[in-house]
């Protein structure tokens, strides 16, 4: 998706990773590699792996990889983010970058325990379509932005969502606007960044 705003919501997501000053990260969902590449970018990244069911999209992960200077320090494998990983446990920082719109909304529960509950990263950032930012794409308040999409939510749905995770297991979290900042409806994405309290 070459747009503007998912040029905004990778920037975004790279400059908190920064901010943390994680090594060794996980992208959960990481699709062909469009967060993974530029994180092998950053200093002081040790290790990125990339979780995903799409097997044509983790092919070309694989294949850009492969091609990239750094791509040794990186490994995409298939899996869902909903299962528990142990071997992934204990990891600076885990990225779900526009992931969980797509989970029905019955299996956020089994994302919340694989990844808060077993994998339990130092921090976790989640971005998600911001719902109340369709209006300035036309899109009608019926339909989602993509047909693909399980659910979106407004700002104040995403902060009850981000509380709830991050009391239930320990973490603190923080919700912003990401990708535009409307006076009224926010900007294309919101981002929760969580870390262990």
């Amino acid at each position: 998706m070459g747009n503007w705003w998912h040029e905004e919501r990778l920037a975004a997501v790279l400059d908190t990773v920064k901010a943390l000053g994680a090594a060794r990260l996980l992208d959960l969902g990481c699709g062909s590699g469009d967060l993974m590449l530029p994180l092998l970018e950053c200093e002081g990244i040790a290790a990125v792996v990339g979780l995903d069911l799409d097997t044509a999209a983790l092919a070309r992960c694989r294949d850009r990889l492969a091609r990239h200077p750094r791509g040794m320090l990186a490994e995409a494998r298939e899996g869902s983010m909903t299962a528990a990983h142990p071997d992934l446990a204990g990891f600076d920082c885990a990225c779900l970058v526009e992931t969980i719109e797509h989970l029905p909304p019955r299996a956020l529960g089994a994302l919340e325990a694989a990844v808060f509950g077993v994998m339990r990263p130092r921090a976790v950032v989640v971005t998600t379509p911001n719902a109340e930012f369709n209006d300035l794409l036309g899109v009608p308040r019926t339909r989602f932005r993509r047909p693909d999409h399980q659910f979106e939510w407004t700002r104040a749905q995403f902060r009850d969502w981000a509380g709830g995770v991050a009391g239930r297991n320990g973490y603190q979290v923080t919700v912003r606007d990401i990708a535009g900042a409307h006076p009224d409806l926010g900007g294309a994405s919101q981002m929760a960044v969580f870390e262990q309290g």
